[in-house]
């Protein structure tokens, strides 16, 4: 009953993301992003080839799907979709992580220490430290502002004068992201397989391998081309 002087309201519908549904977005996201780094990587690798072959390649990445489609119309799309997925893994993590602090808001003098990784106790370090790099890689190889030769479409030169030995600080910030994105992976891999695998012991000691010897992989194809500039092996 509503009296004089009183409004009815109406009760307001409240959509709420399960966290099942978080976990979904992040492993999606997840996927896609994994995906987009094992292409870069080989893309990287054309250095070892010389110049030309990673130079058509950077020119290819641009004229995808001519005359179909308008030249950058594919590249374009690609960024779309991987800026949606950064925001997606970052969103869907952060909500899943203030849900576990608040599930557990008392703080314990004497906790039981979690079980779990170095990995996983770290992602959110290594995440800052991704997006940090992300923005730099983004400024220096992508736009060429902060490159010391930064001419468009001359990627090889541009890798050479970017990892010279003199700008070994250069070559430790980026083994310090690709190492912090290897723990990533590692643990995202893991987690994935994980959720699709059985609970056996011996099943999870596969799947630590398995995810393991990808991250290993994926960091030593990140790693080799500054190493290789730096120590002289490209020029």
């Amino acid at each position: 009953m509503v009296t004089l002087g009183q409004r009815a309201t109406k009760p307001t519908a409240r959509v709420r993301v399960t966290s099942l549904q978080l976990k979904l977005i992040m492993a999606v996201s997840g996927a896609i992003l994994i995906a987009f780094l094992i292409v870069h990587m080989l893309g990287n690798l054309k250095l070892f080839f010389g110049a030309t072959a990673i130079d058509e390649y950077s020119a290819w990445l641009r004229t995808a799907g001519e005359p179909a489609v308008p030249a950058g119309t594919l590249l374009w799309v690609t960024r779309i979709v991987l800026l949606a997925a950064v925001i997606g893994h970052i969103w869907s993590a952060a909500v899943l992580t203030g849900r576990a602090h608040r599930a557990r808001p008392v703080r314990y003098v004497h906790r039981r220490p979690v079980n779990g990784s170095y990995a996983a106790r770290t992602m959110r370090w290594g995440g800052v430290i991704i997006a940090l790099f992300v923005i730099y890689h983004l400024l220096d190889l992508t736009t060429g502002t902060l490159n010391p030769h930064g001419v468009h479409g001359e990627v090889a030169a541009n890798l050479i004068a970017d990892f010279a030995p003199e700008r070994w600080y250069v070559t430790l910030f980026y083994a310090l992201a690709v190492i912090a994105l290897a723990f990533h992976v590692r643990h995202g891999v893991w987690s994935a397989l994980q959720t699709i695998g059985r609970s056996s012991a011996a099943t999870q000691a596969t799947l630590k391998g398995v995810a393991l010897v990808f991250a290993v992989l994926l960091a030593v194809g990140f790693l080799s081309v500054p190493f290789a500039v730096m120590t002289g092996l490209v020029s």
